[in-house]
C-alpha cells in the first residue's frame, strides 16, 4: 500500500454493507473494553482472586488488537488481500511495540504479546468467518 493509493482509497471511500461489518465489530470491542471489560469483569476477577486464565490481564491488549485491526480494515481496507496484509501488519505492530516496551521503561509483558499473537490470529479466521 503506496501513499498514491491510500489518497486514492480516500478519495473513492464509499460506505459498503462490508465496511460497516468491519467498524461494528472494532467498535463494539471498544465499548466492551470500555463500558464491560475495564470497568467490571478486570476489578471483578482481581477482587475474588478467580484464575481466568490471564484474561483480564490481557483484555487490554486483546480487545485493542481486535478493535485496531476492524477499525483500521473498515476505514481504510480496499478488497480481500489488502485487509489480510492489515491484520498481518497490524498484528506486528502491536506485538513490535510490546517488544519495544523496555524502551519505555516498562518490562516486557509475556502474556500480552502472546494474547497479541492469538488475537491476531483469531481476527484473521473472525474476517474470513464473517466475508
Amino acid at each position: 500500500m503506496t501513499i498514491t493509493e491510500l489518497k486514492e482509497g480516500f478519495r473513492t471511500w464509499r460506505l459498503t454493507r462490508e465496511r460497516v461489518i468491519h467498524l461494528a465489530i472494532g467498535i463494539a470491542a471498544i465499548l466492551v473494553y470500555e463500558f464491560i471489560a475495564r470497568p467490571l469483569y478486570r476489578p471483578y476477577i482481581y477482587r475474588h482472586n478467580i484464575n481466568d486464565f490471564h484474561l483480564a490481564d490481557t483484555i487490554g491488549n486483546t480487545l485493542g488488537t481486535v478493535a485496531t485491526i476492524f477499525t483500521l480494515i473498515g476505514l481504510i481496507g480496499q478488497g480481500r488481500s489488502q485487509h489480510i496484509f492489515l491484520i498481518r501488519v497490524i498484528t506486528l505492530s502491536v506485538a513490535l511495540y510490546e517488544l519495544a516496551h523496555p524502551l519505555l521503561g516498562k518490562p516486557i509483558d509475556l502474556w500480552d504479546l502472546l494474547a497479541t499473537i492469538i488475537t491476531g490470529g483469531l481476527c484473521l479466521v473472525l474476517y474470513k468467518w464473517v466475508r
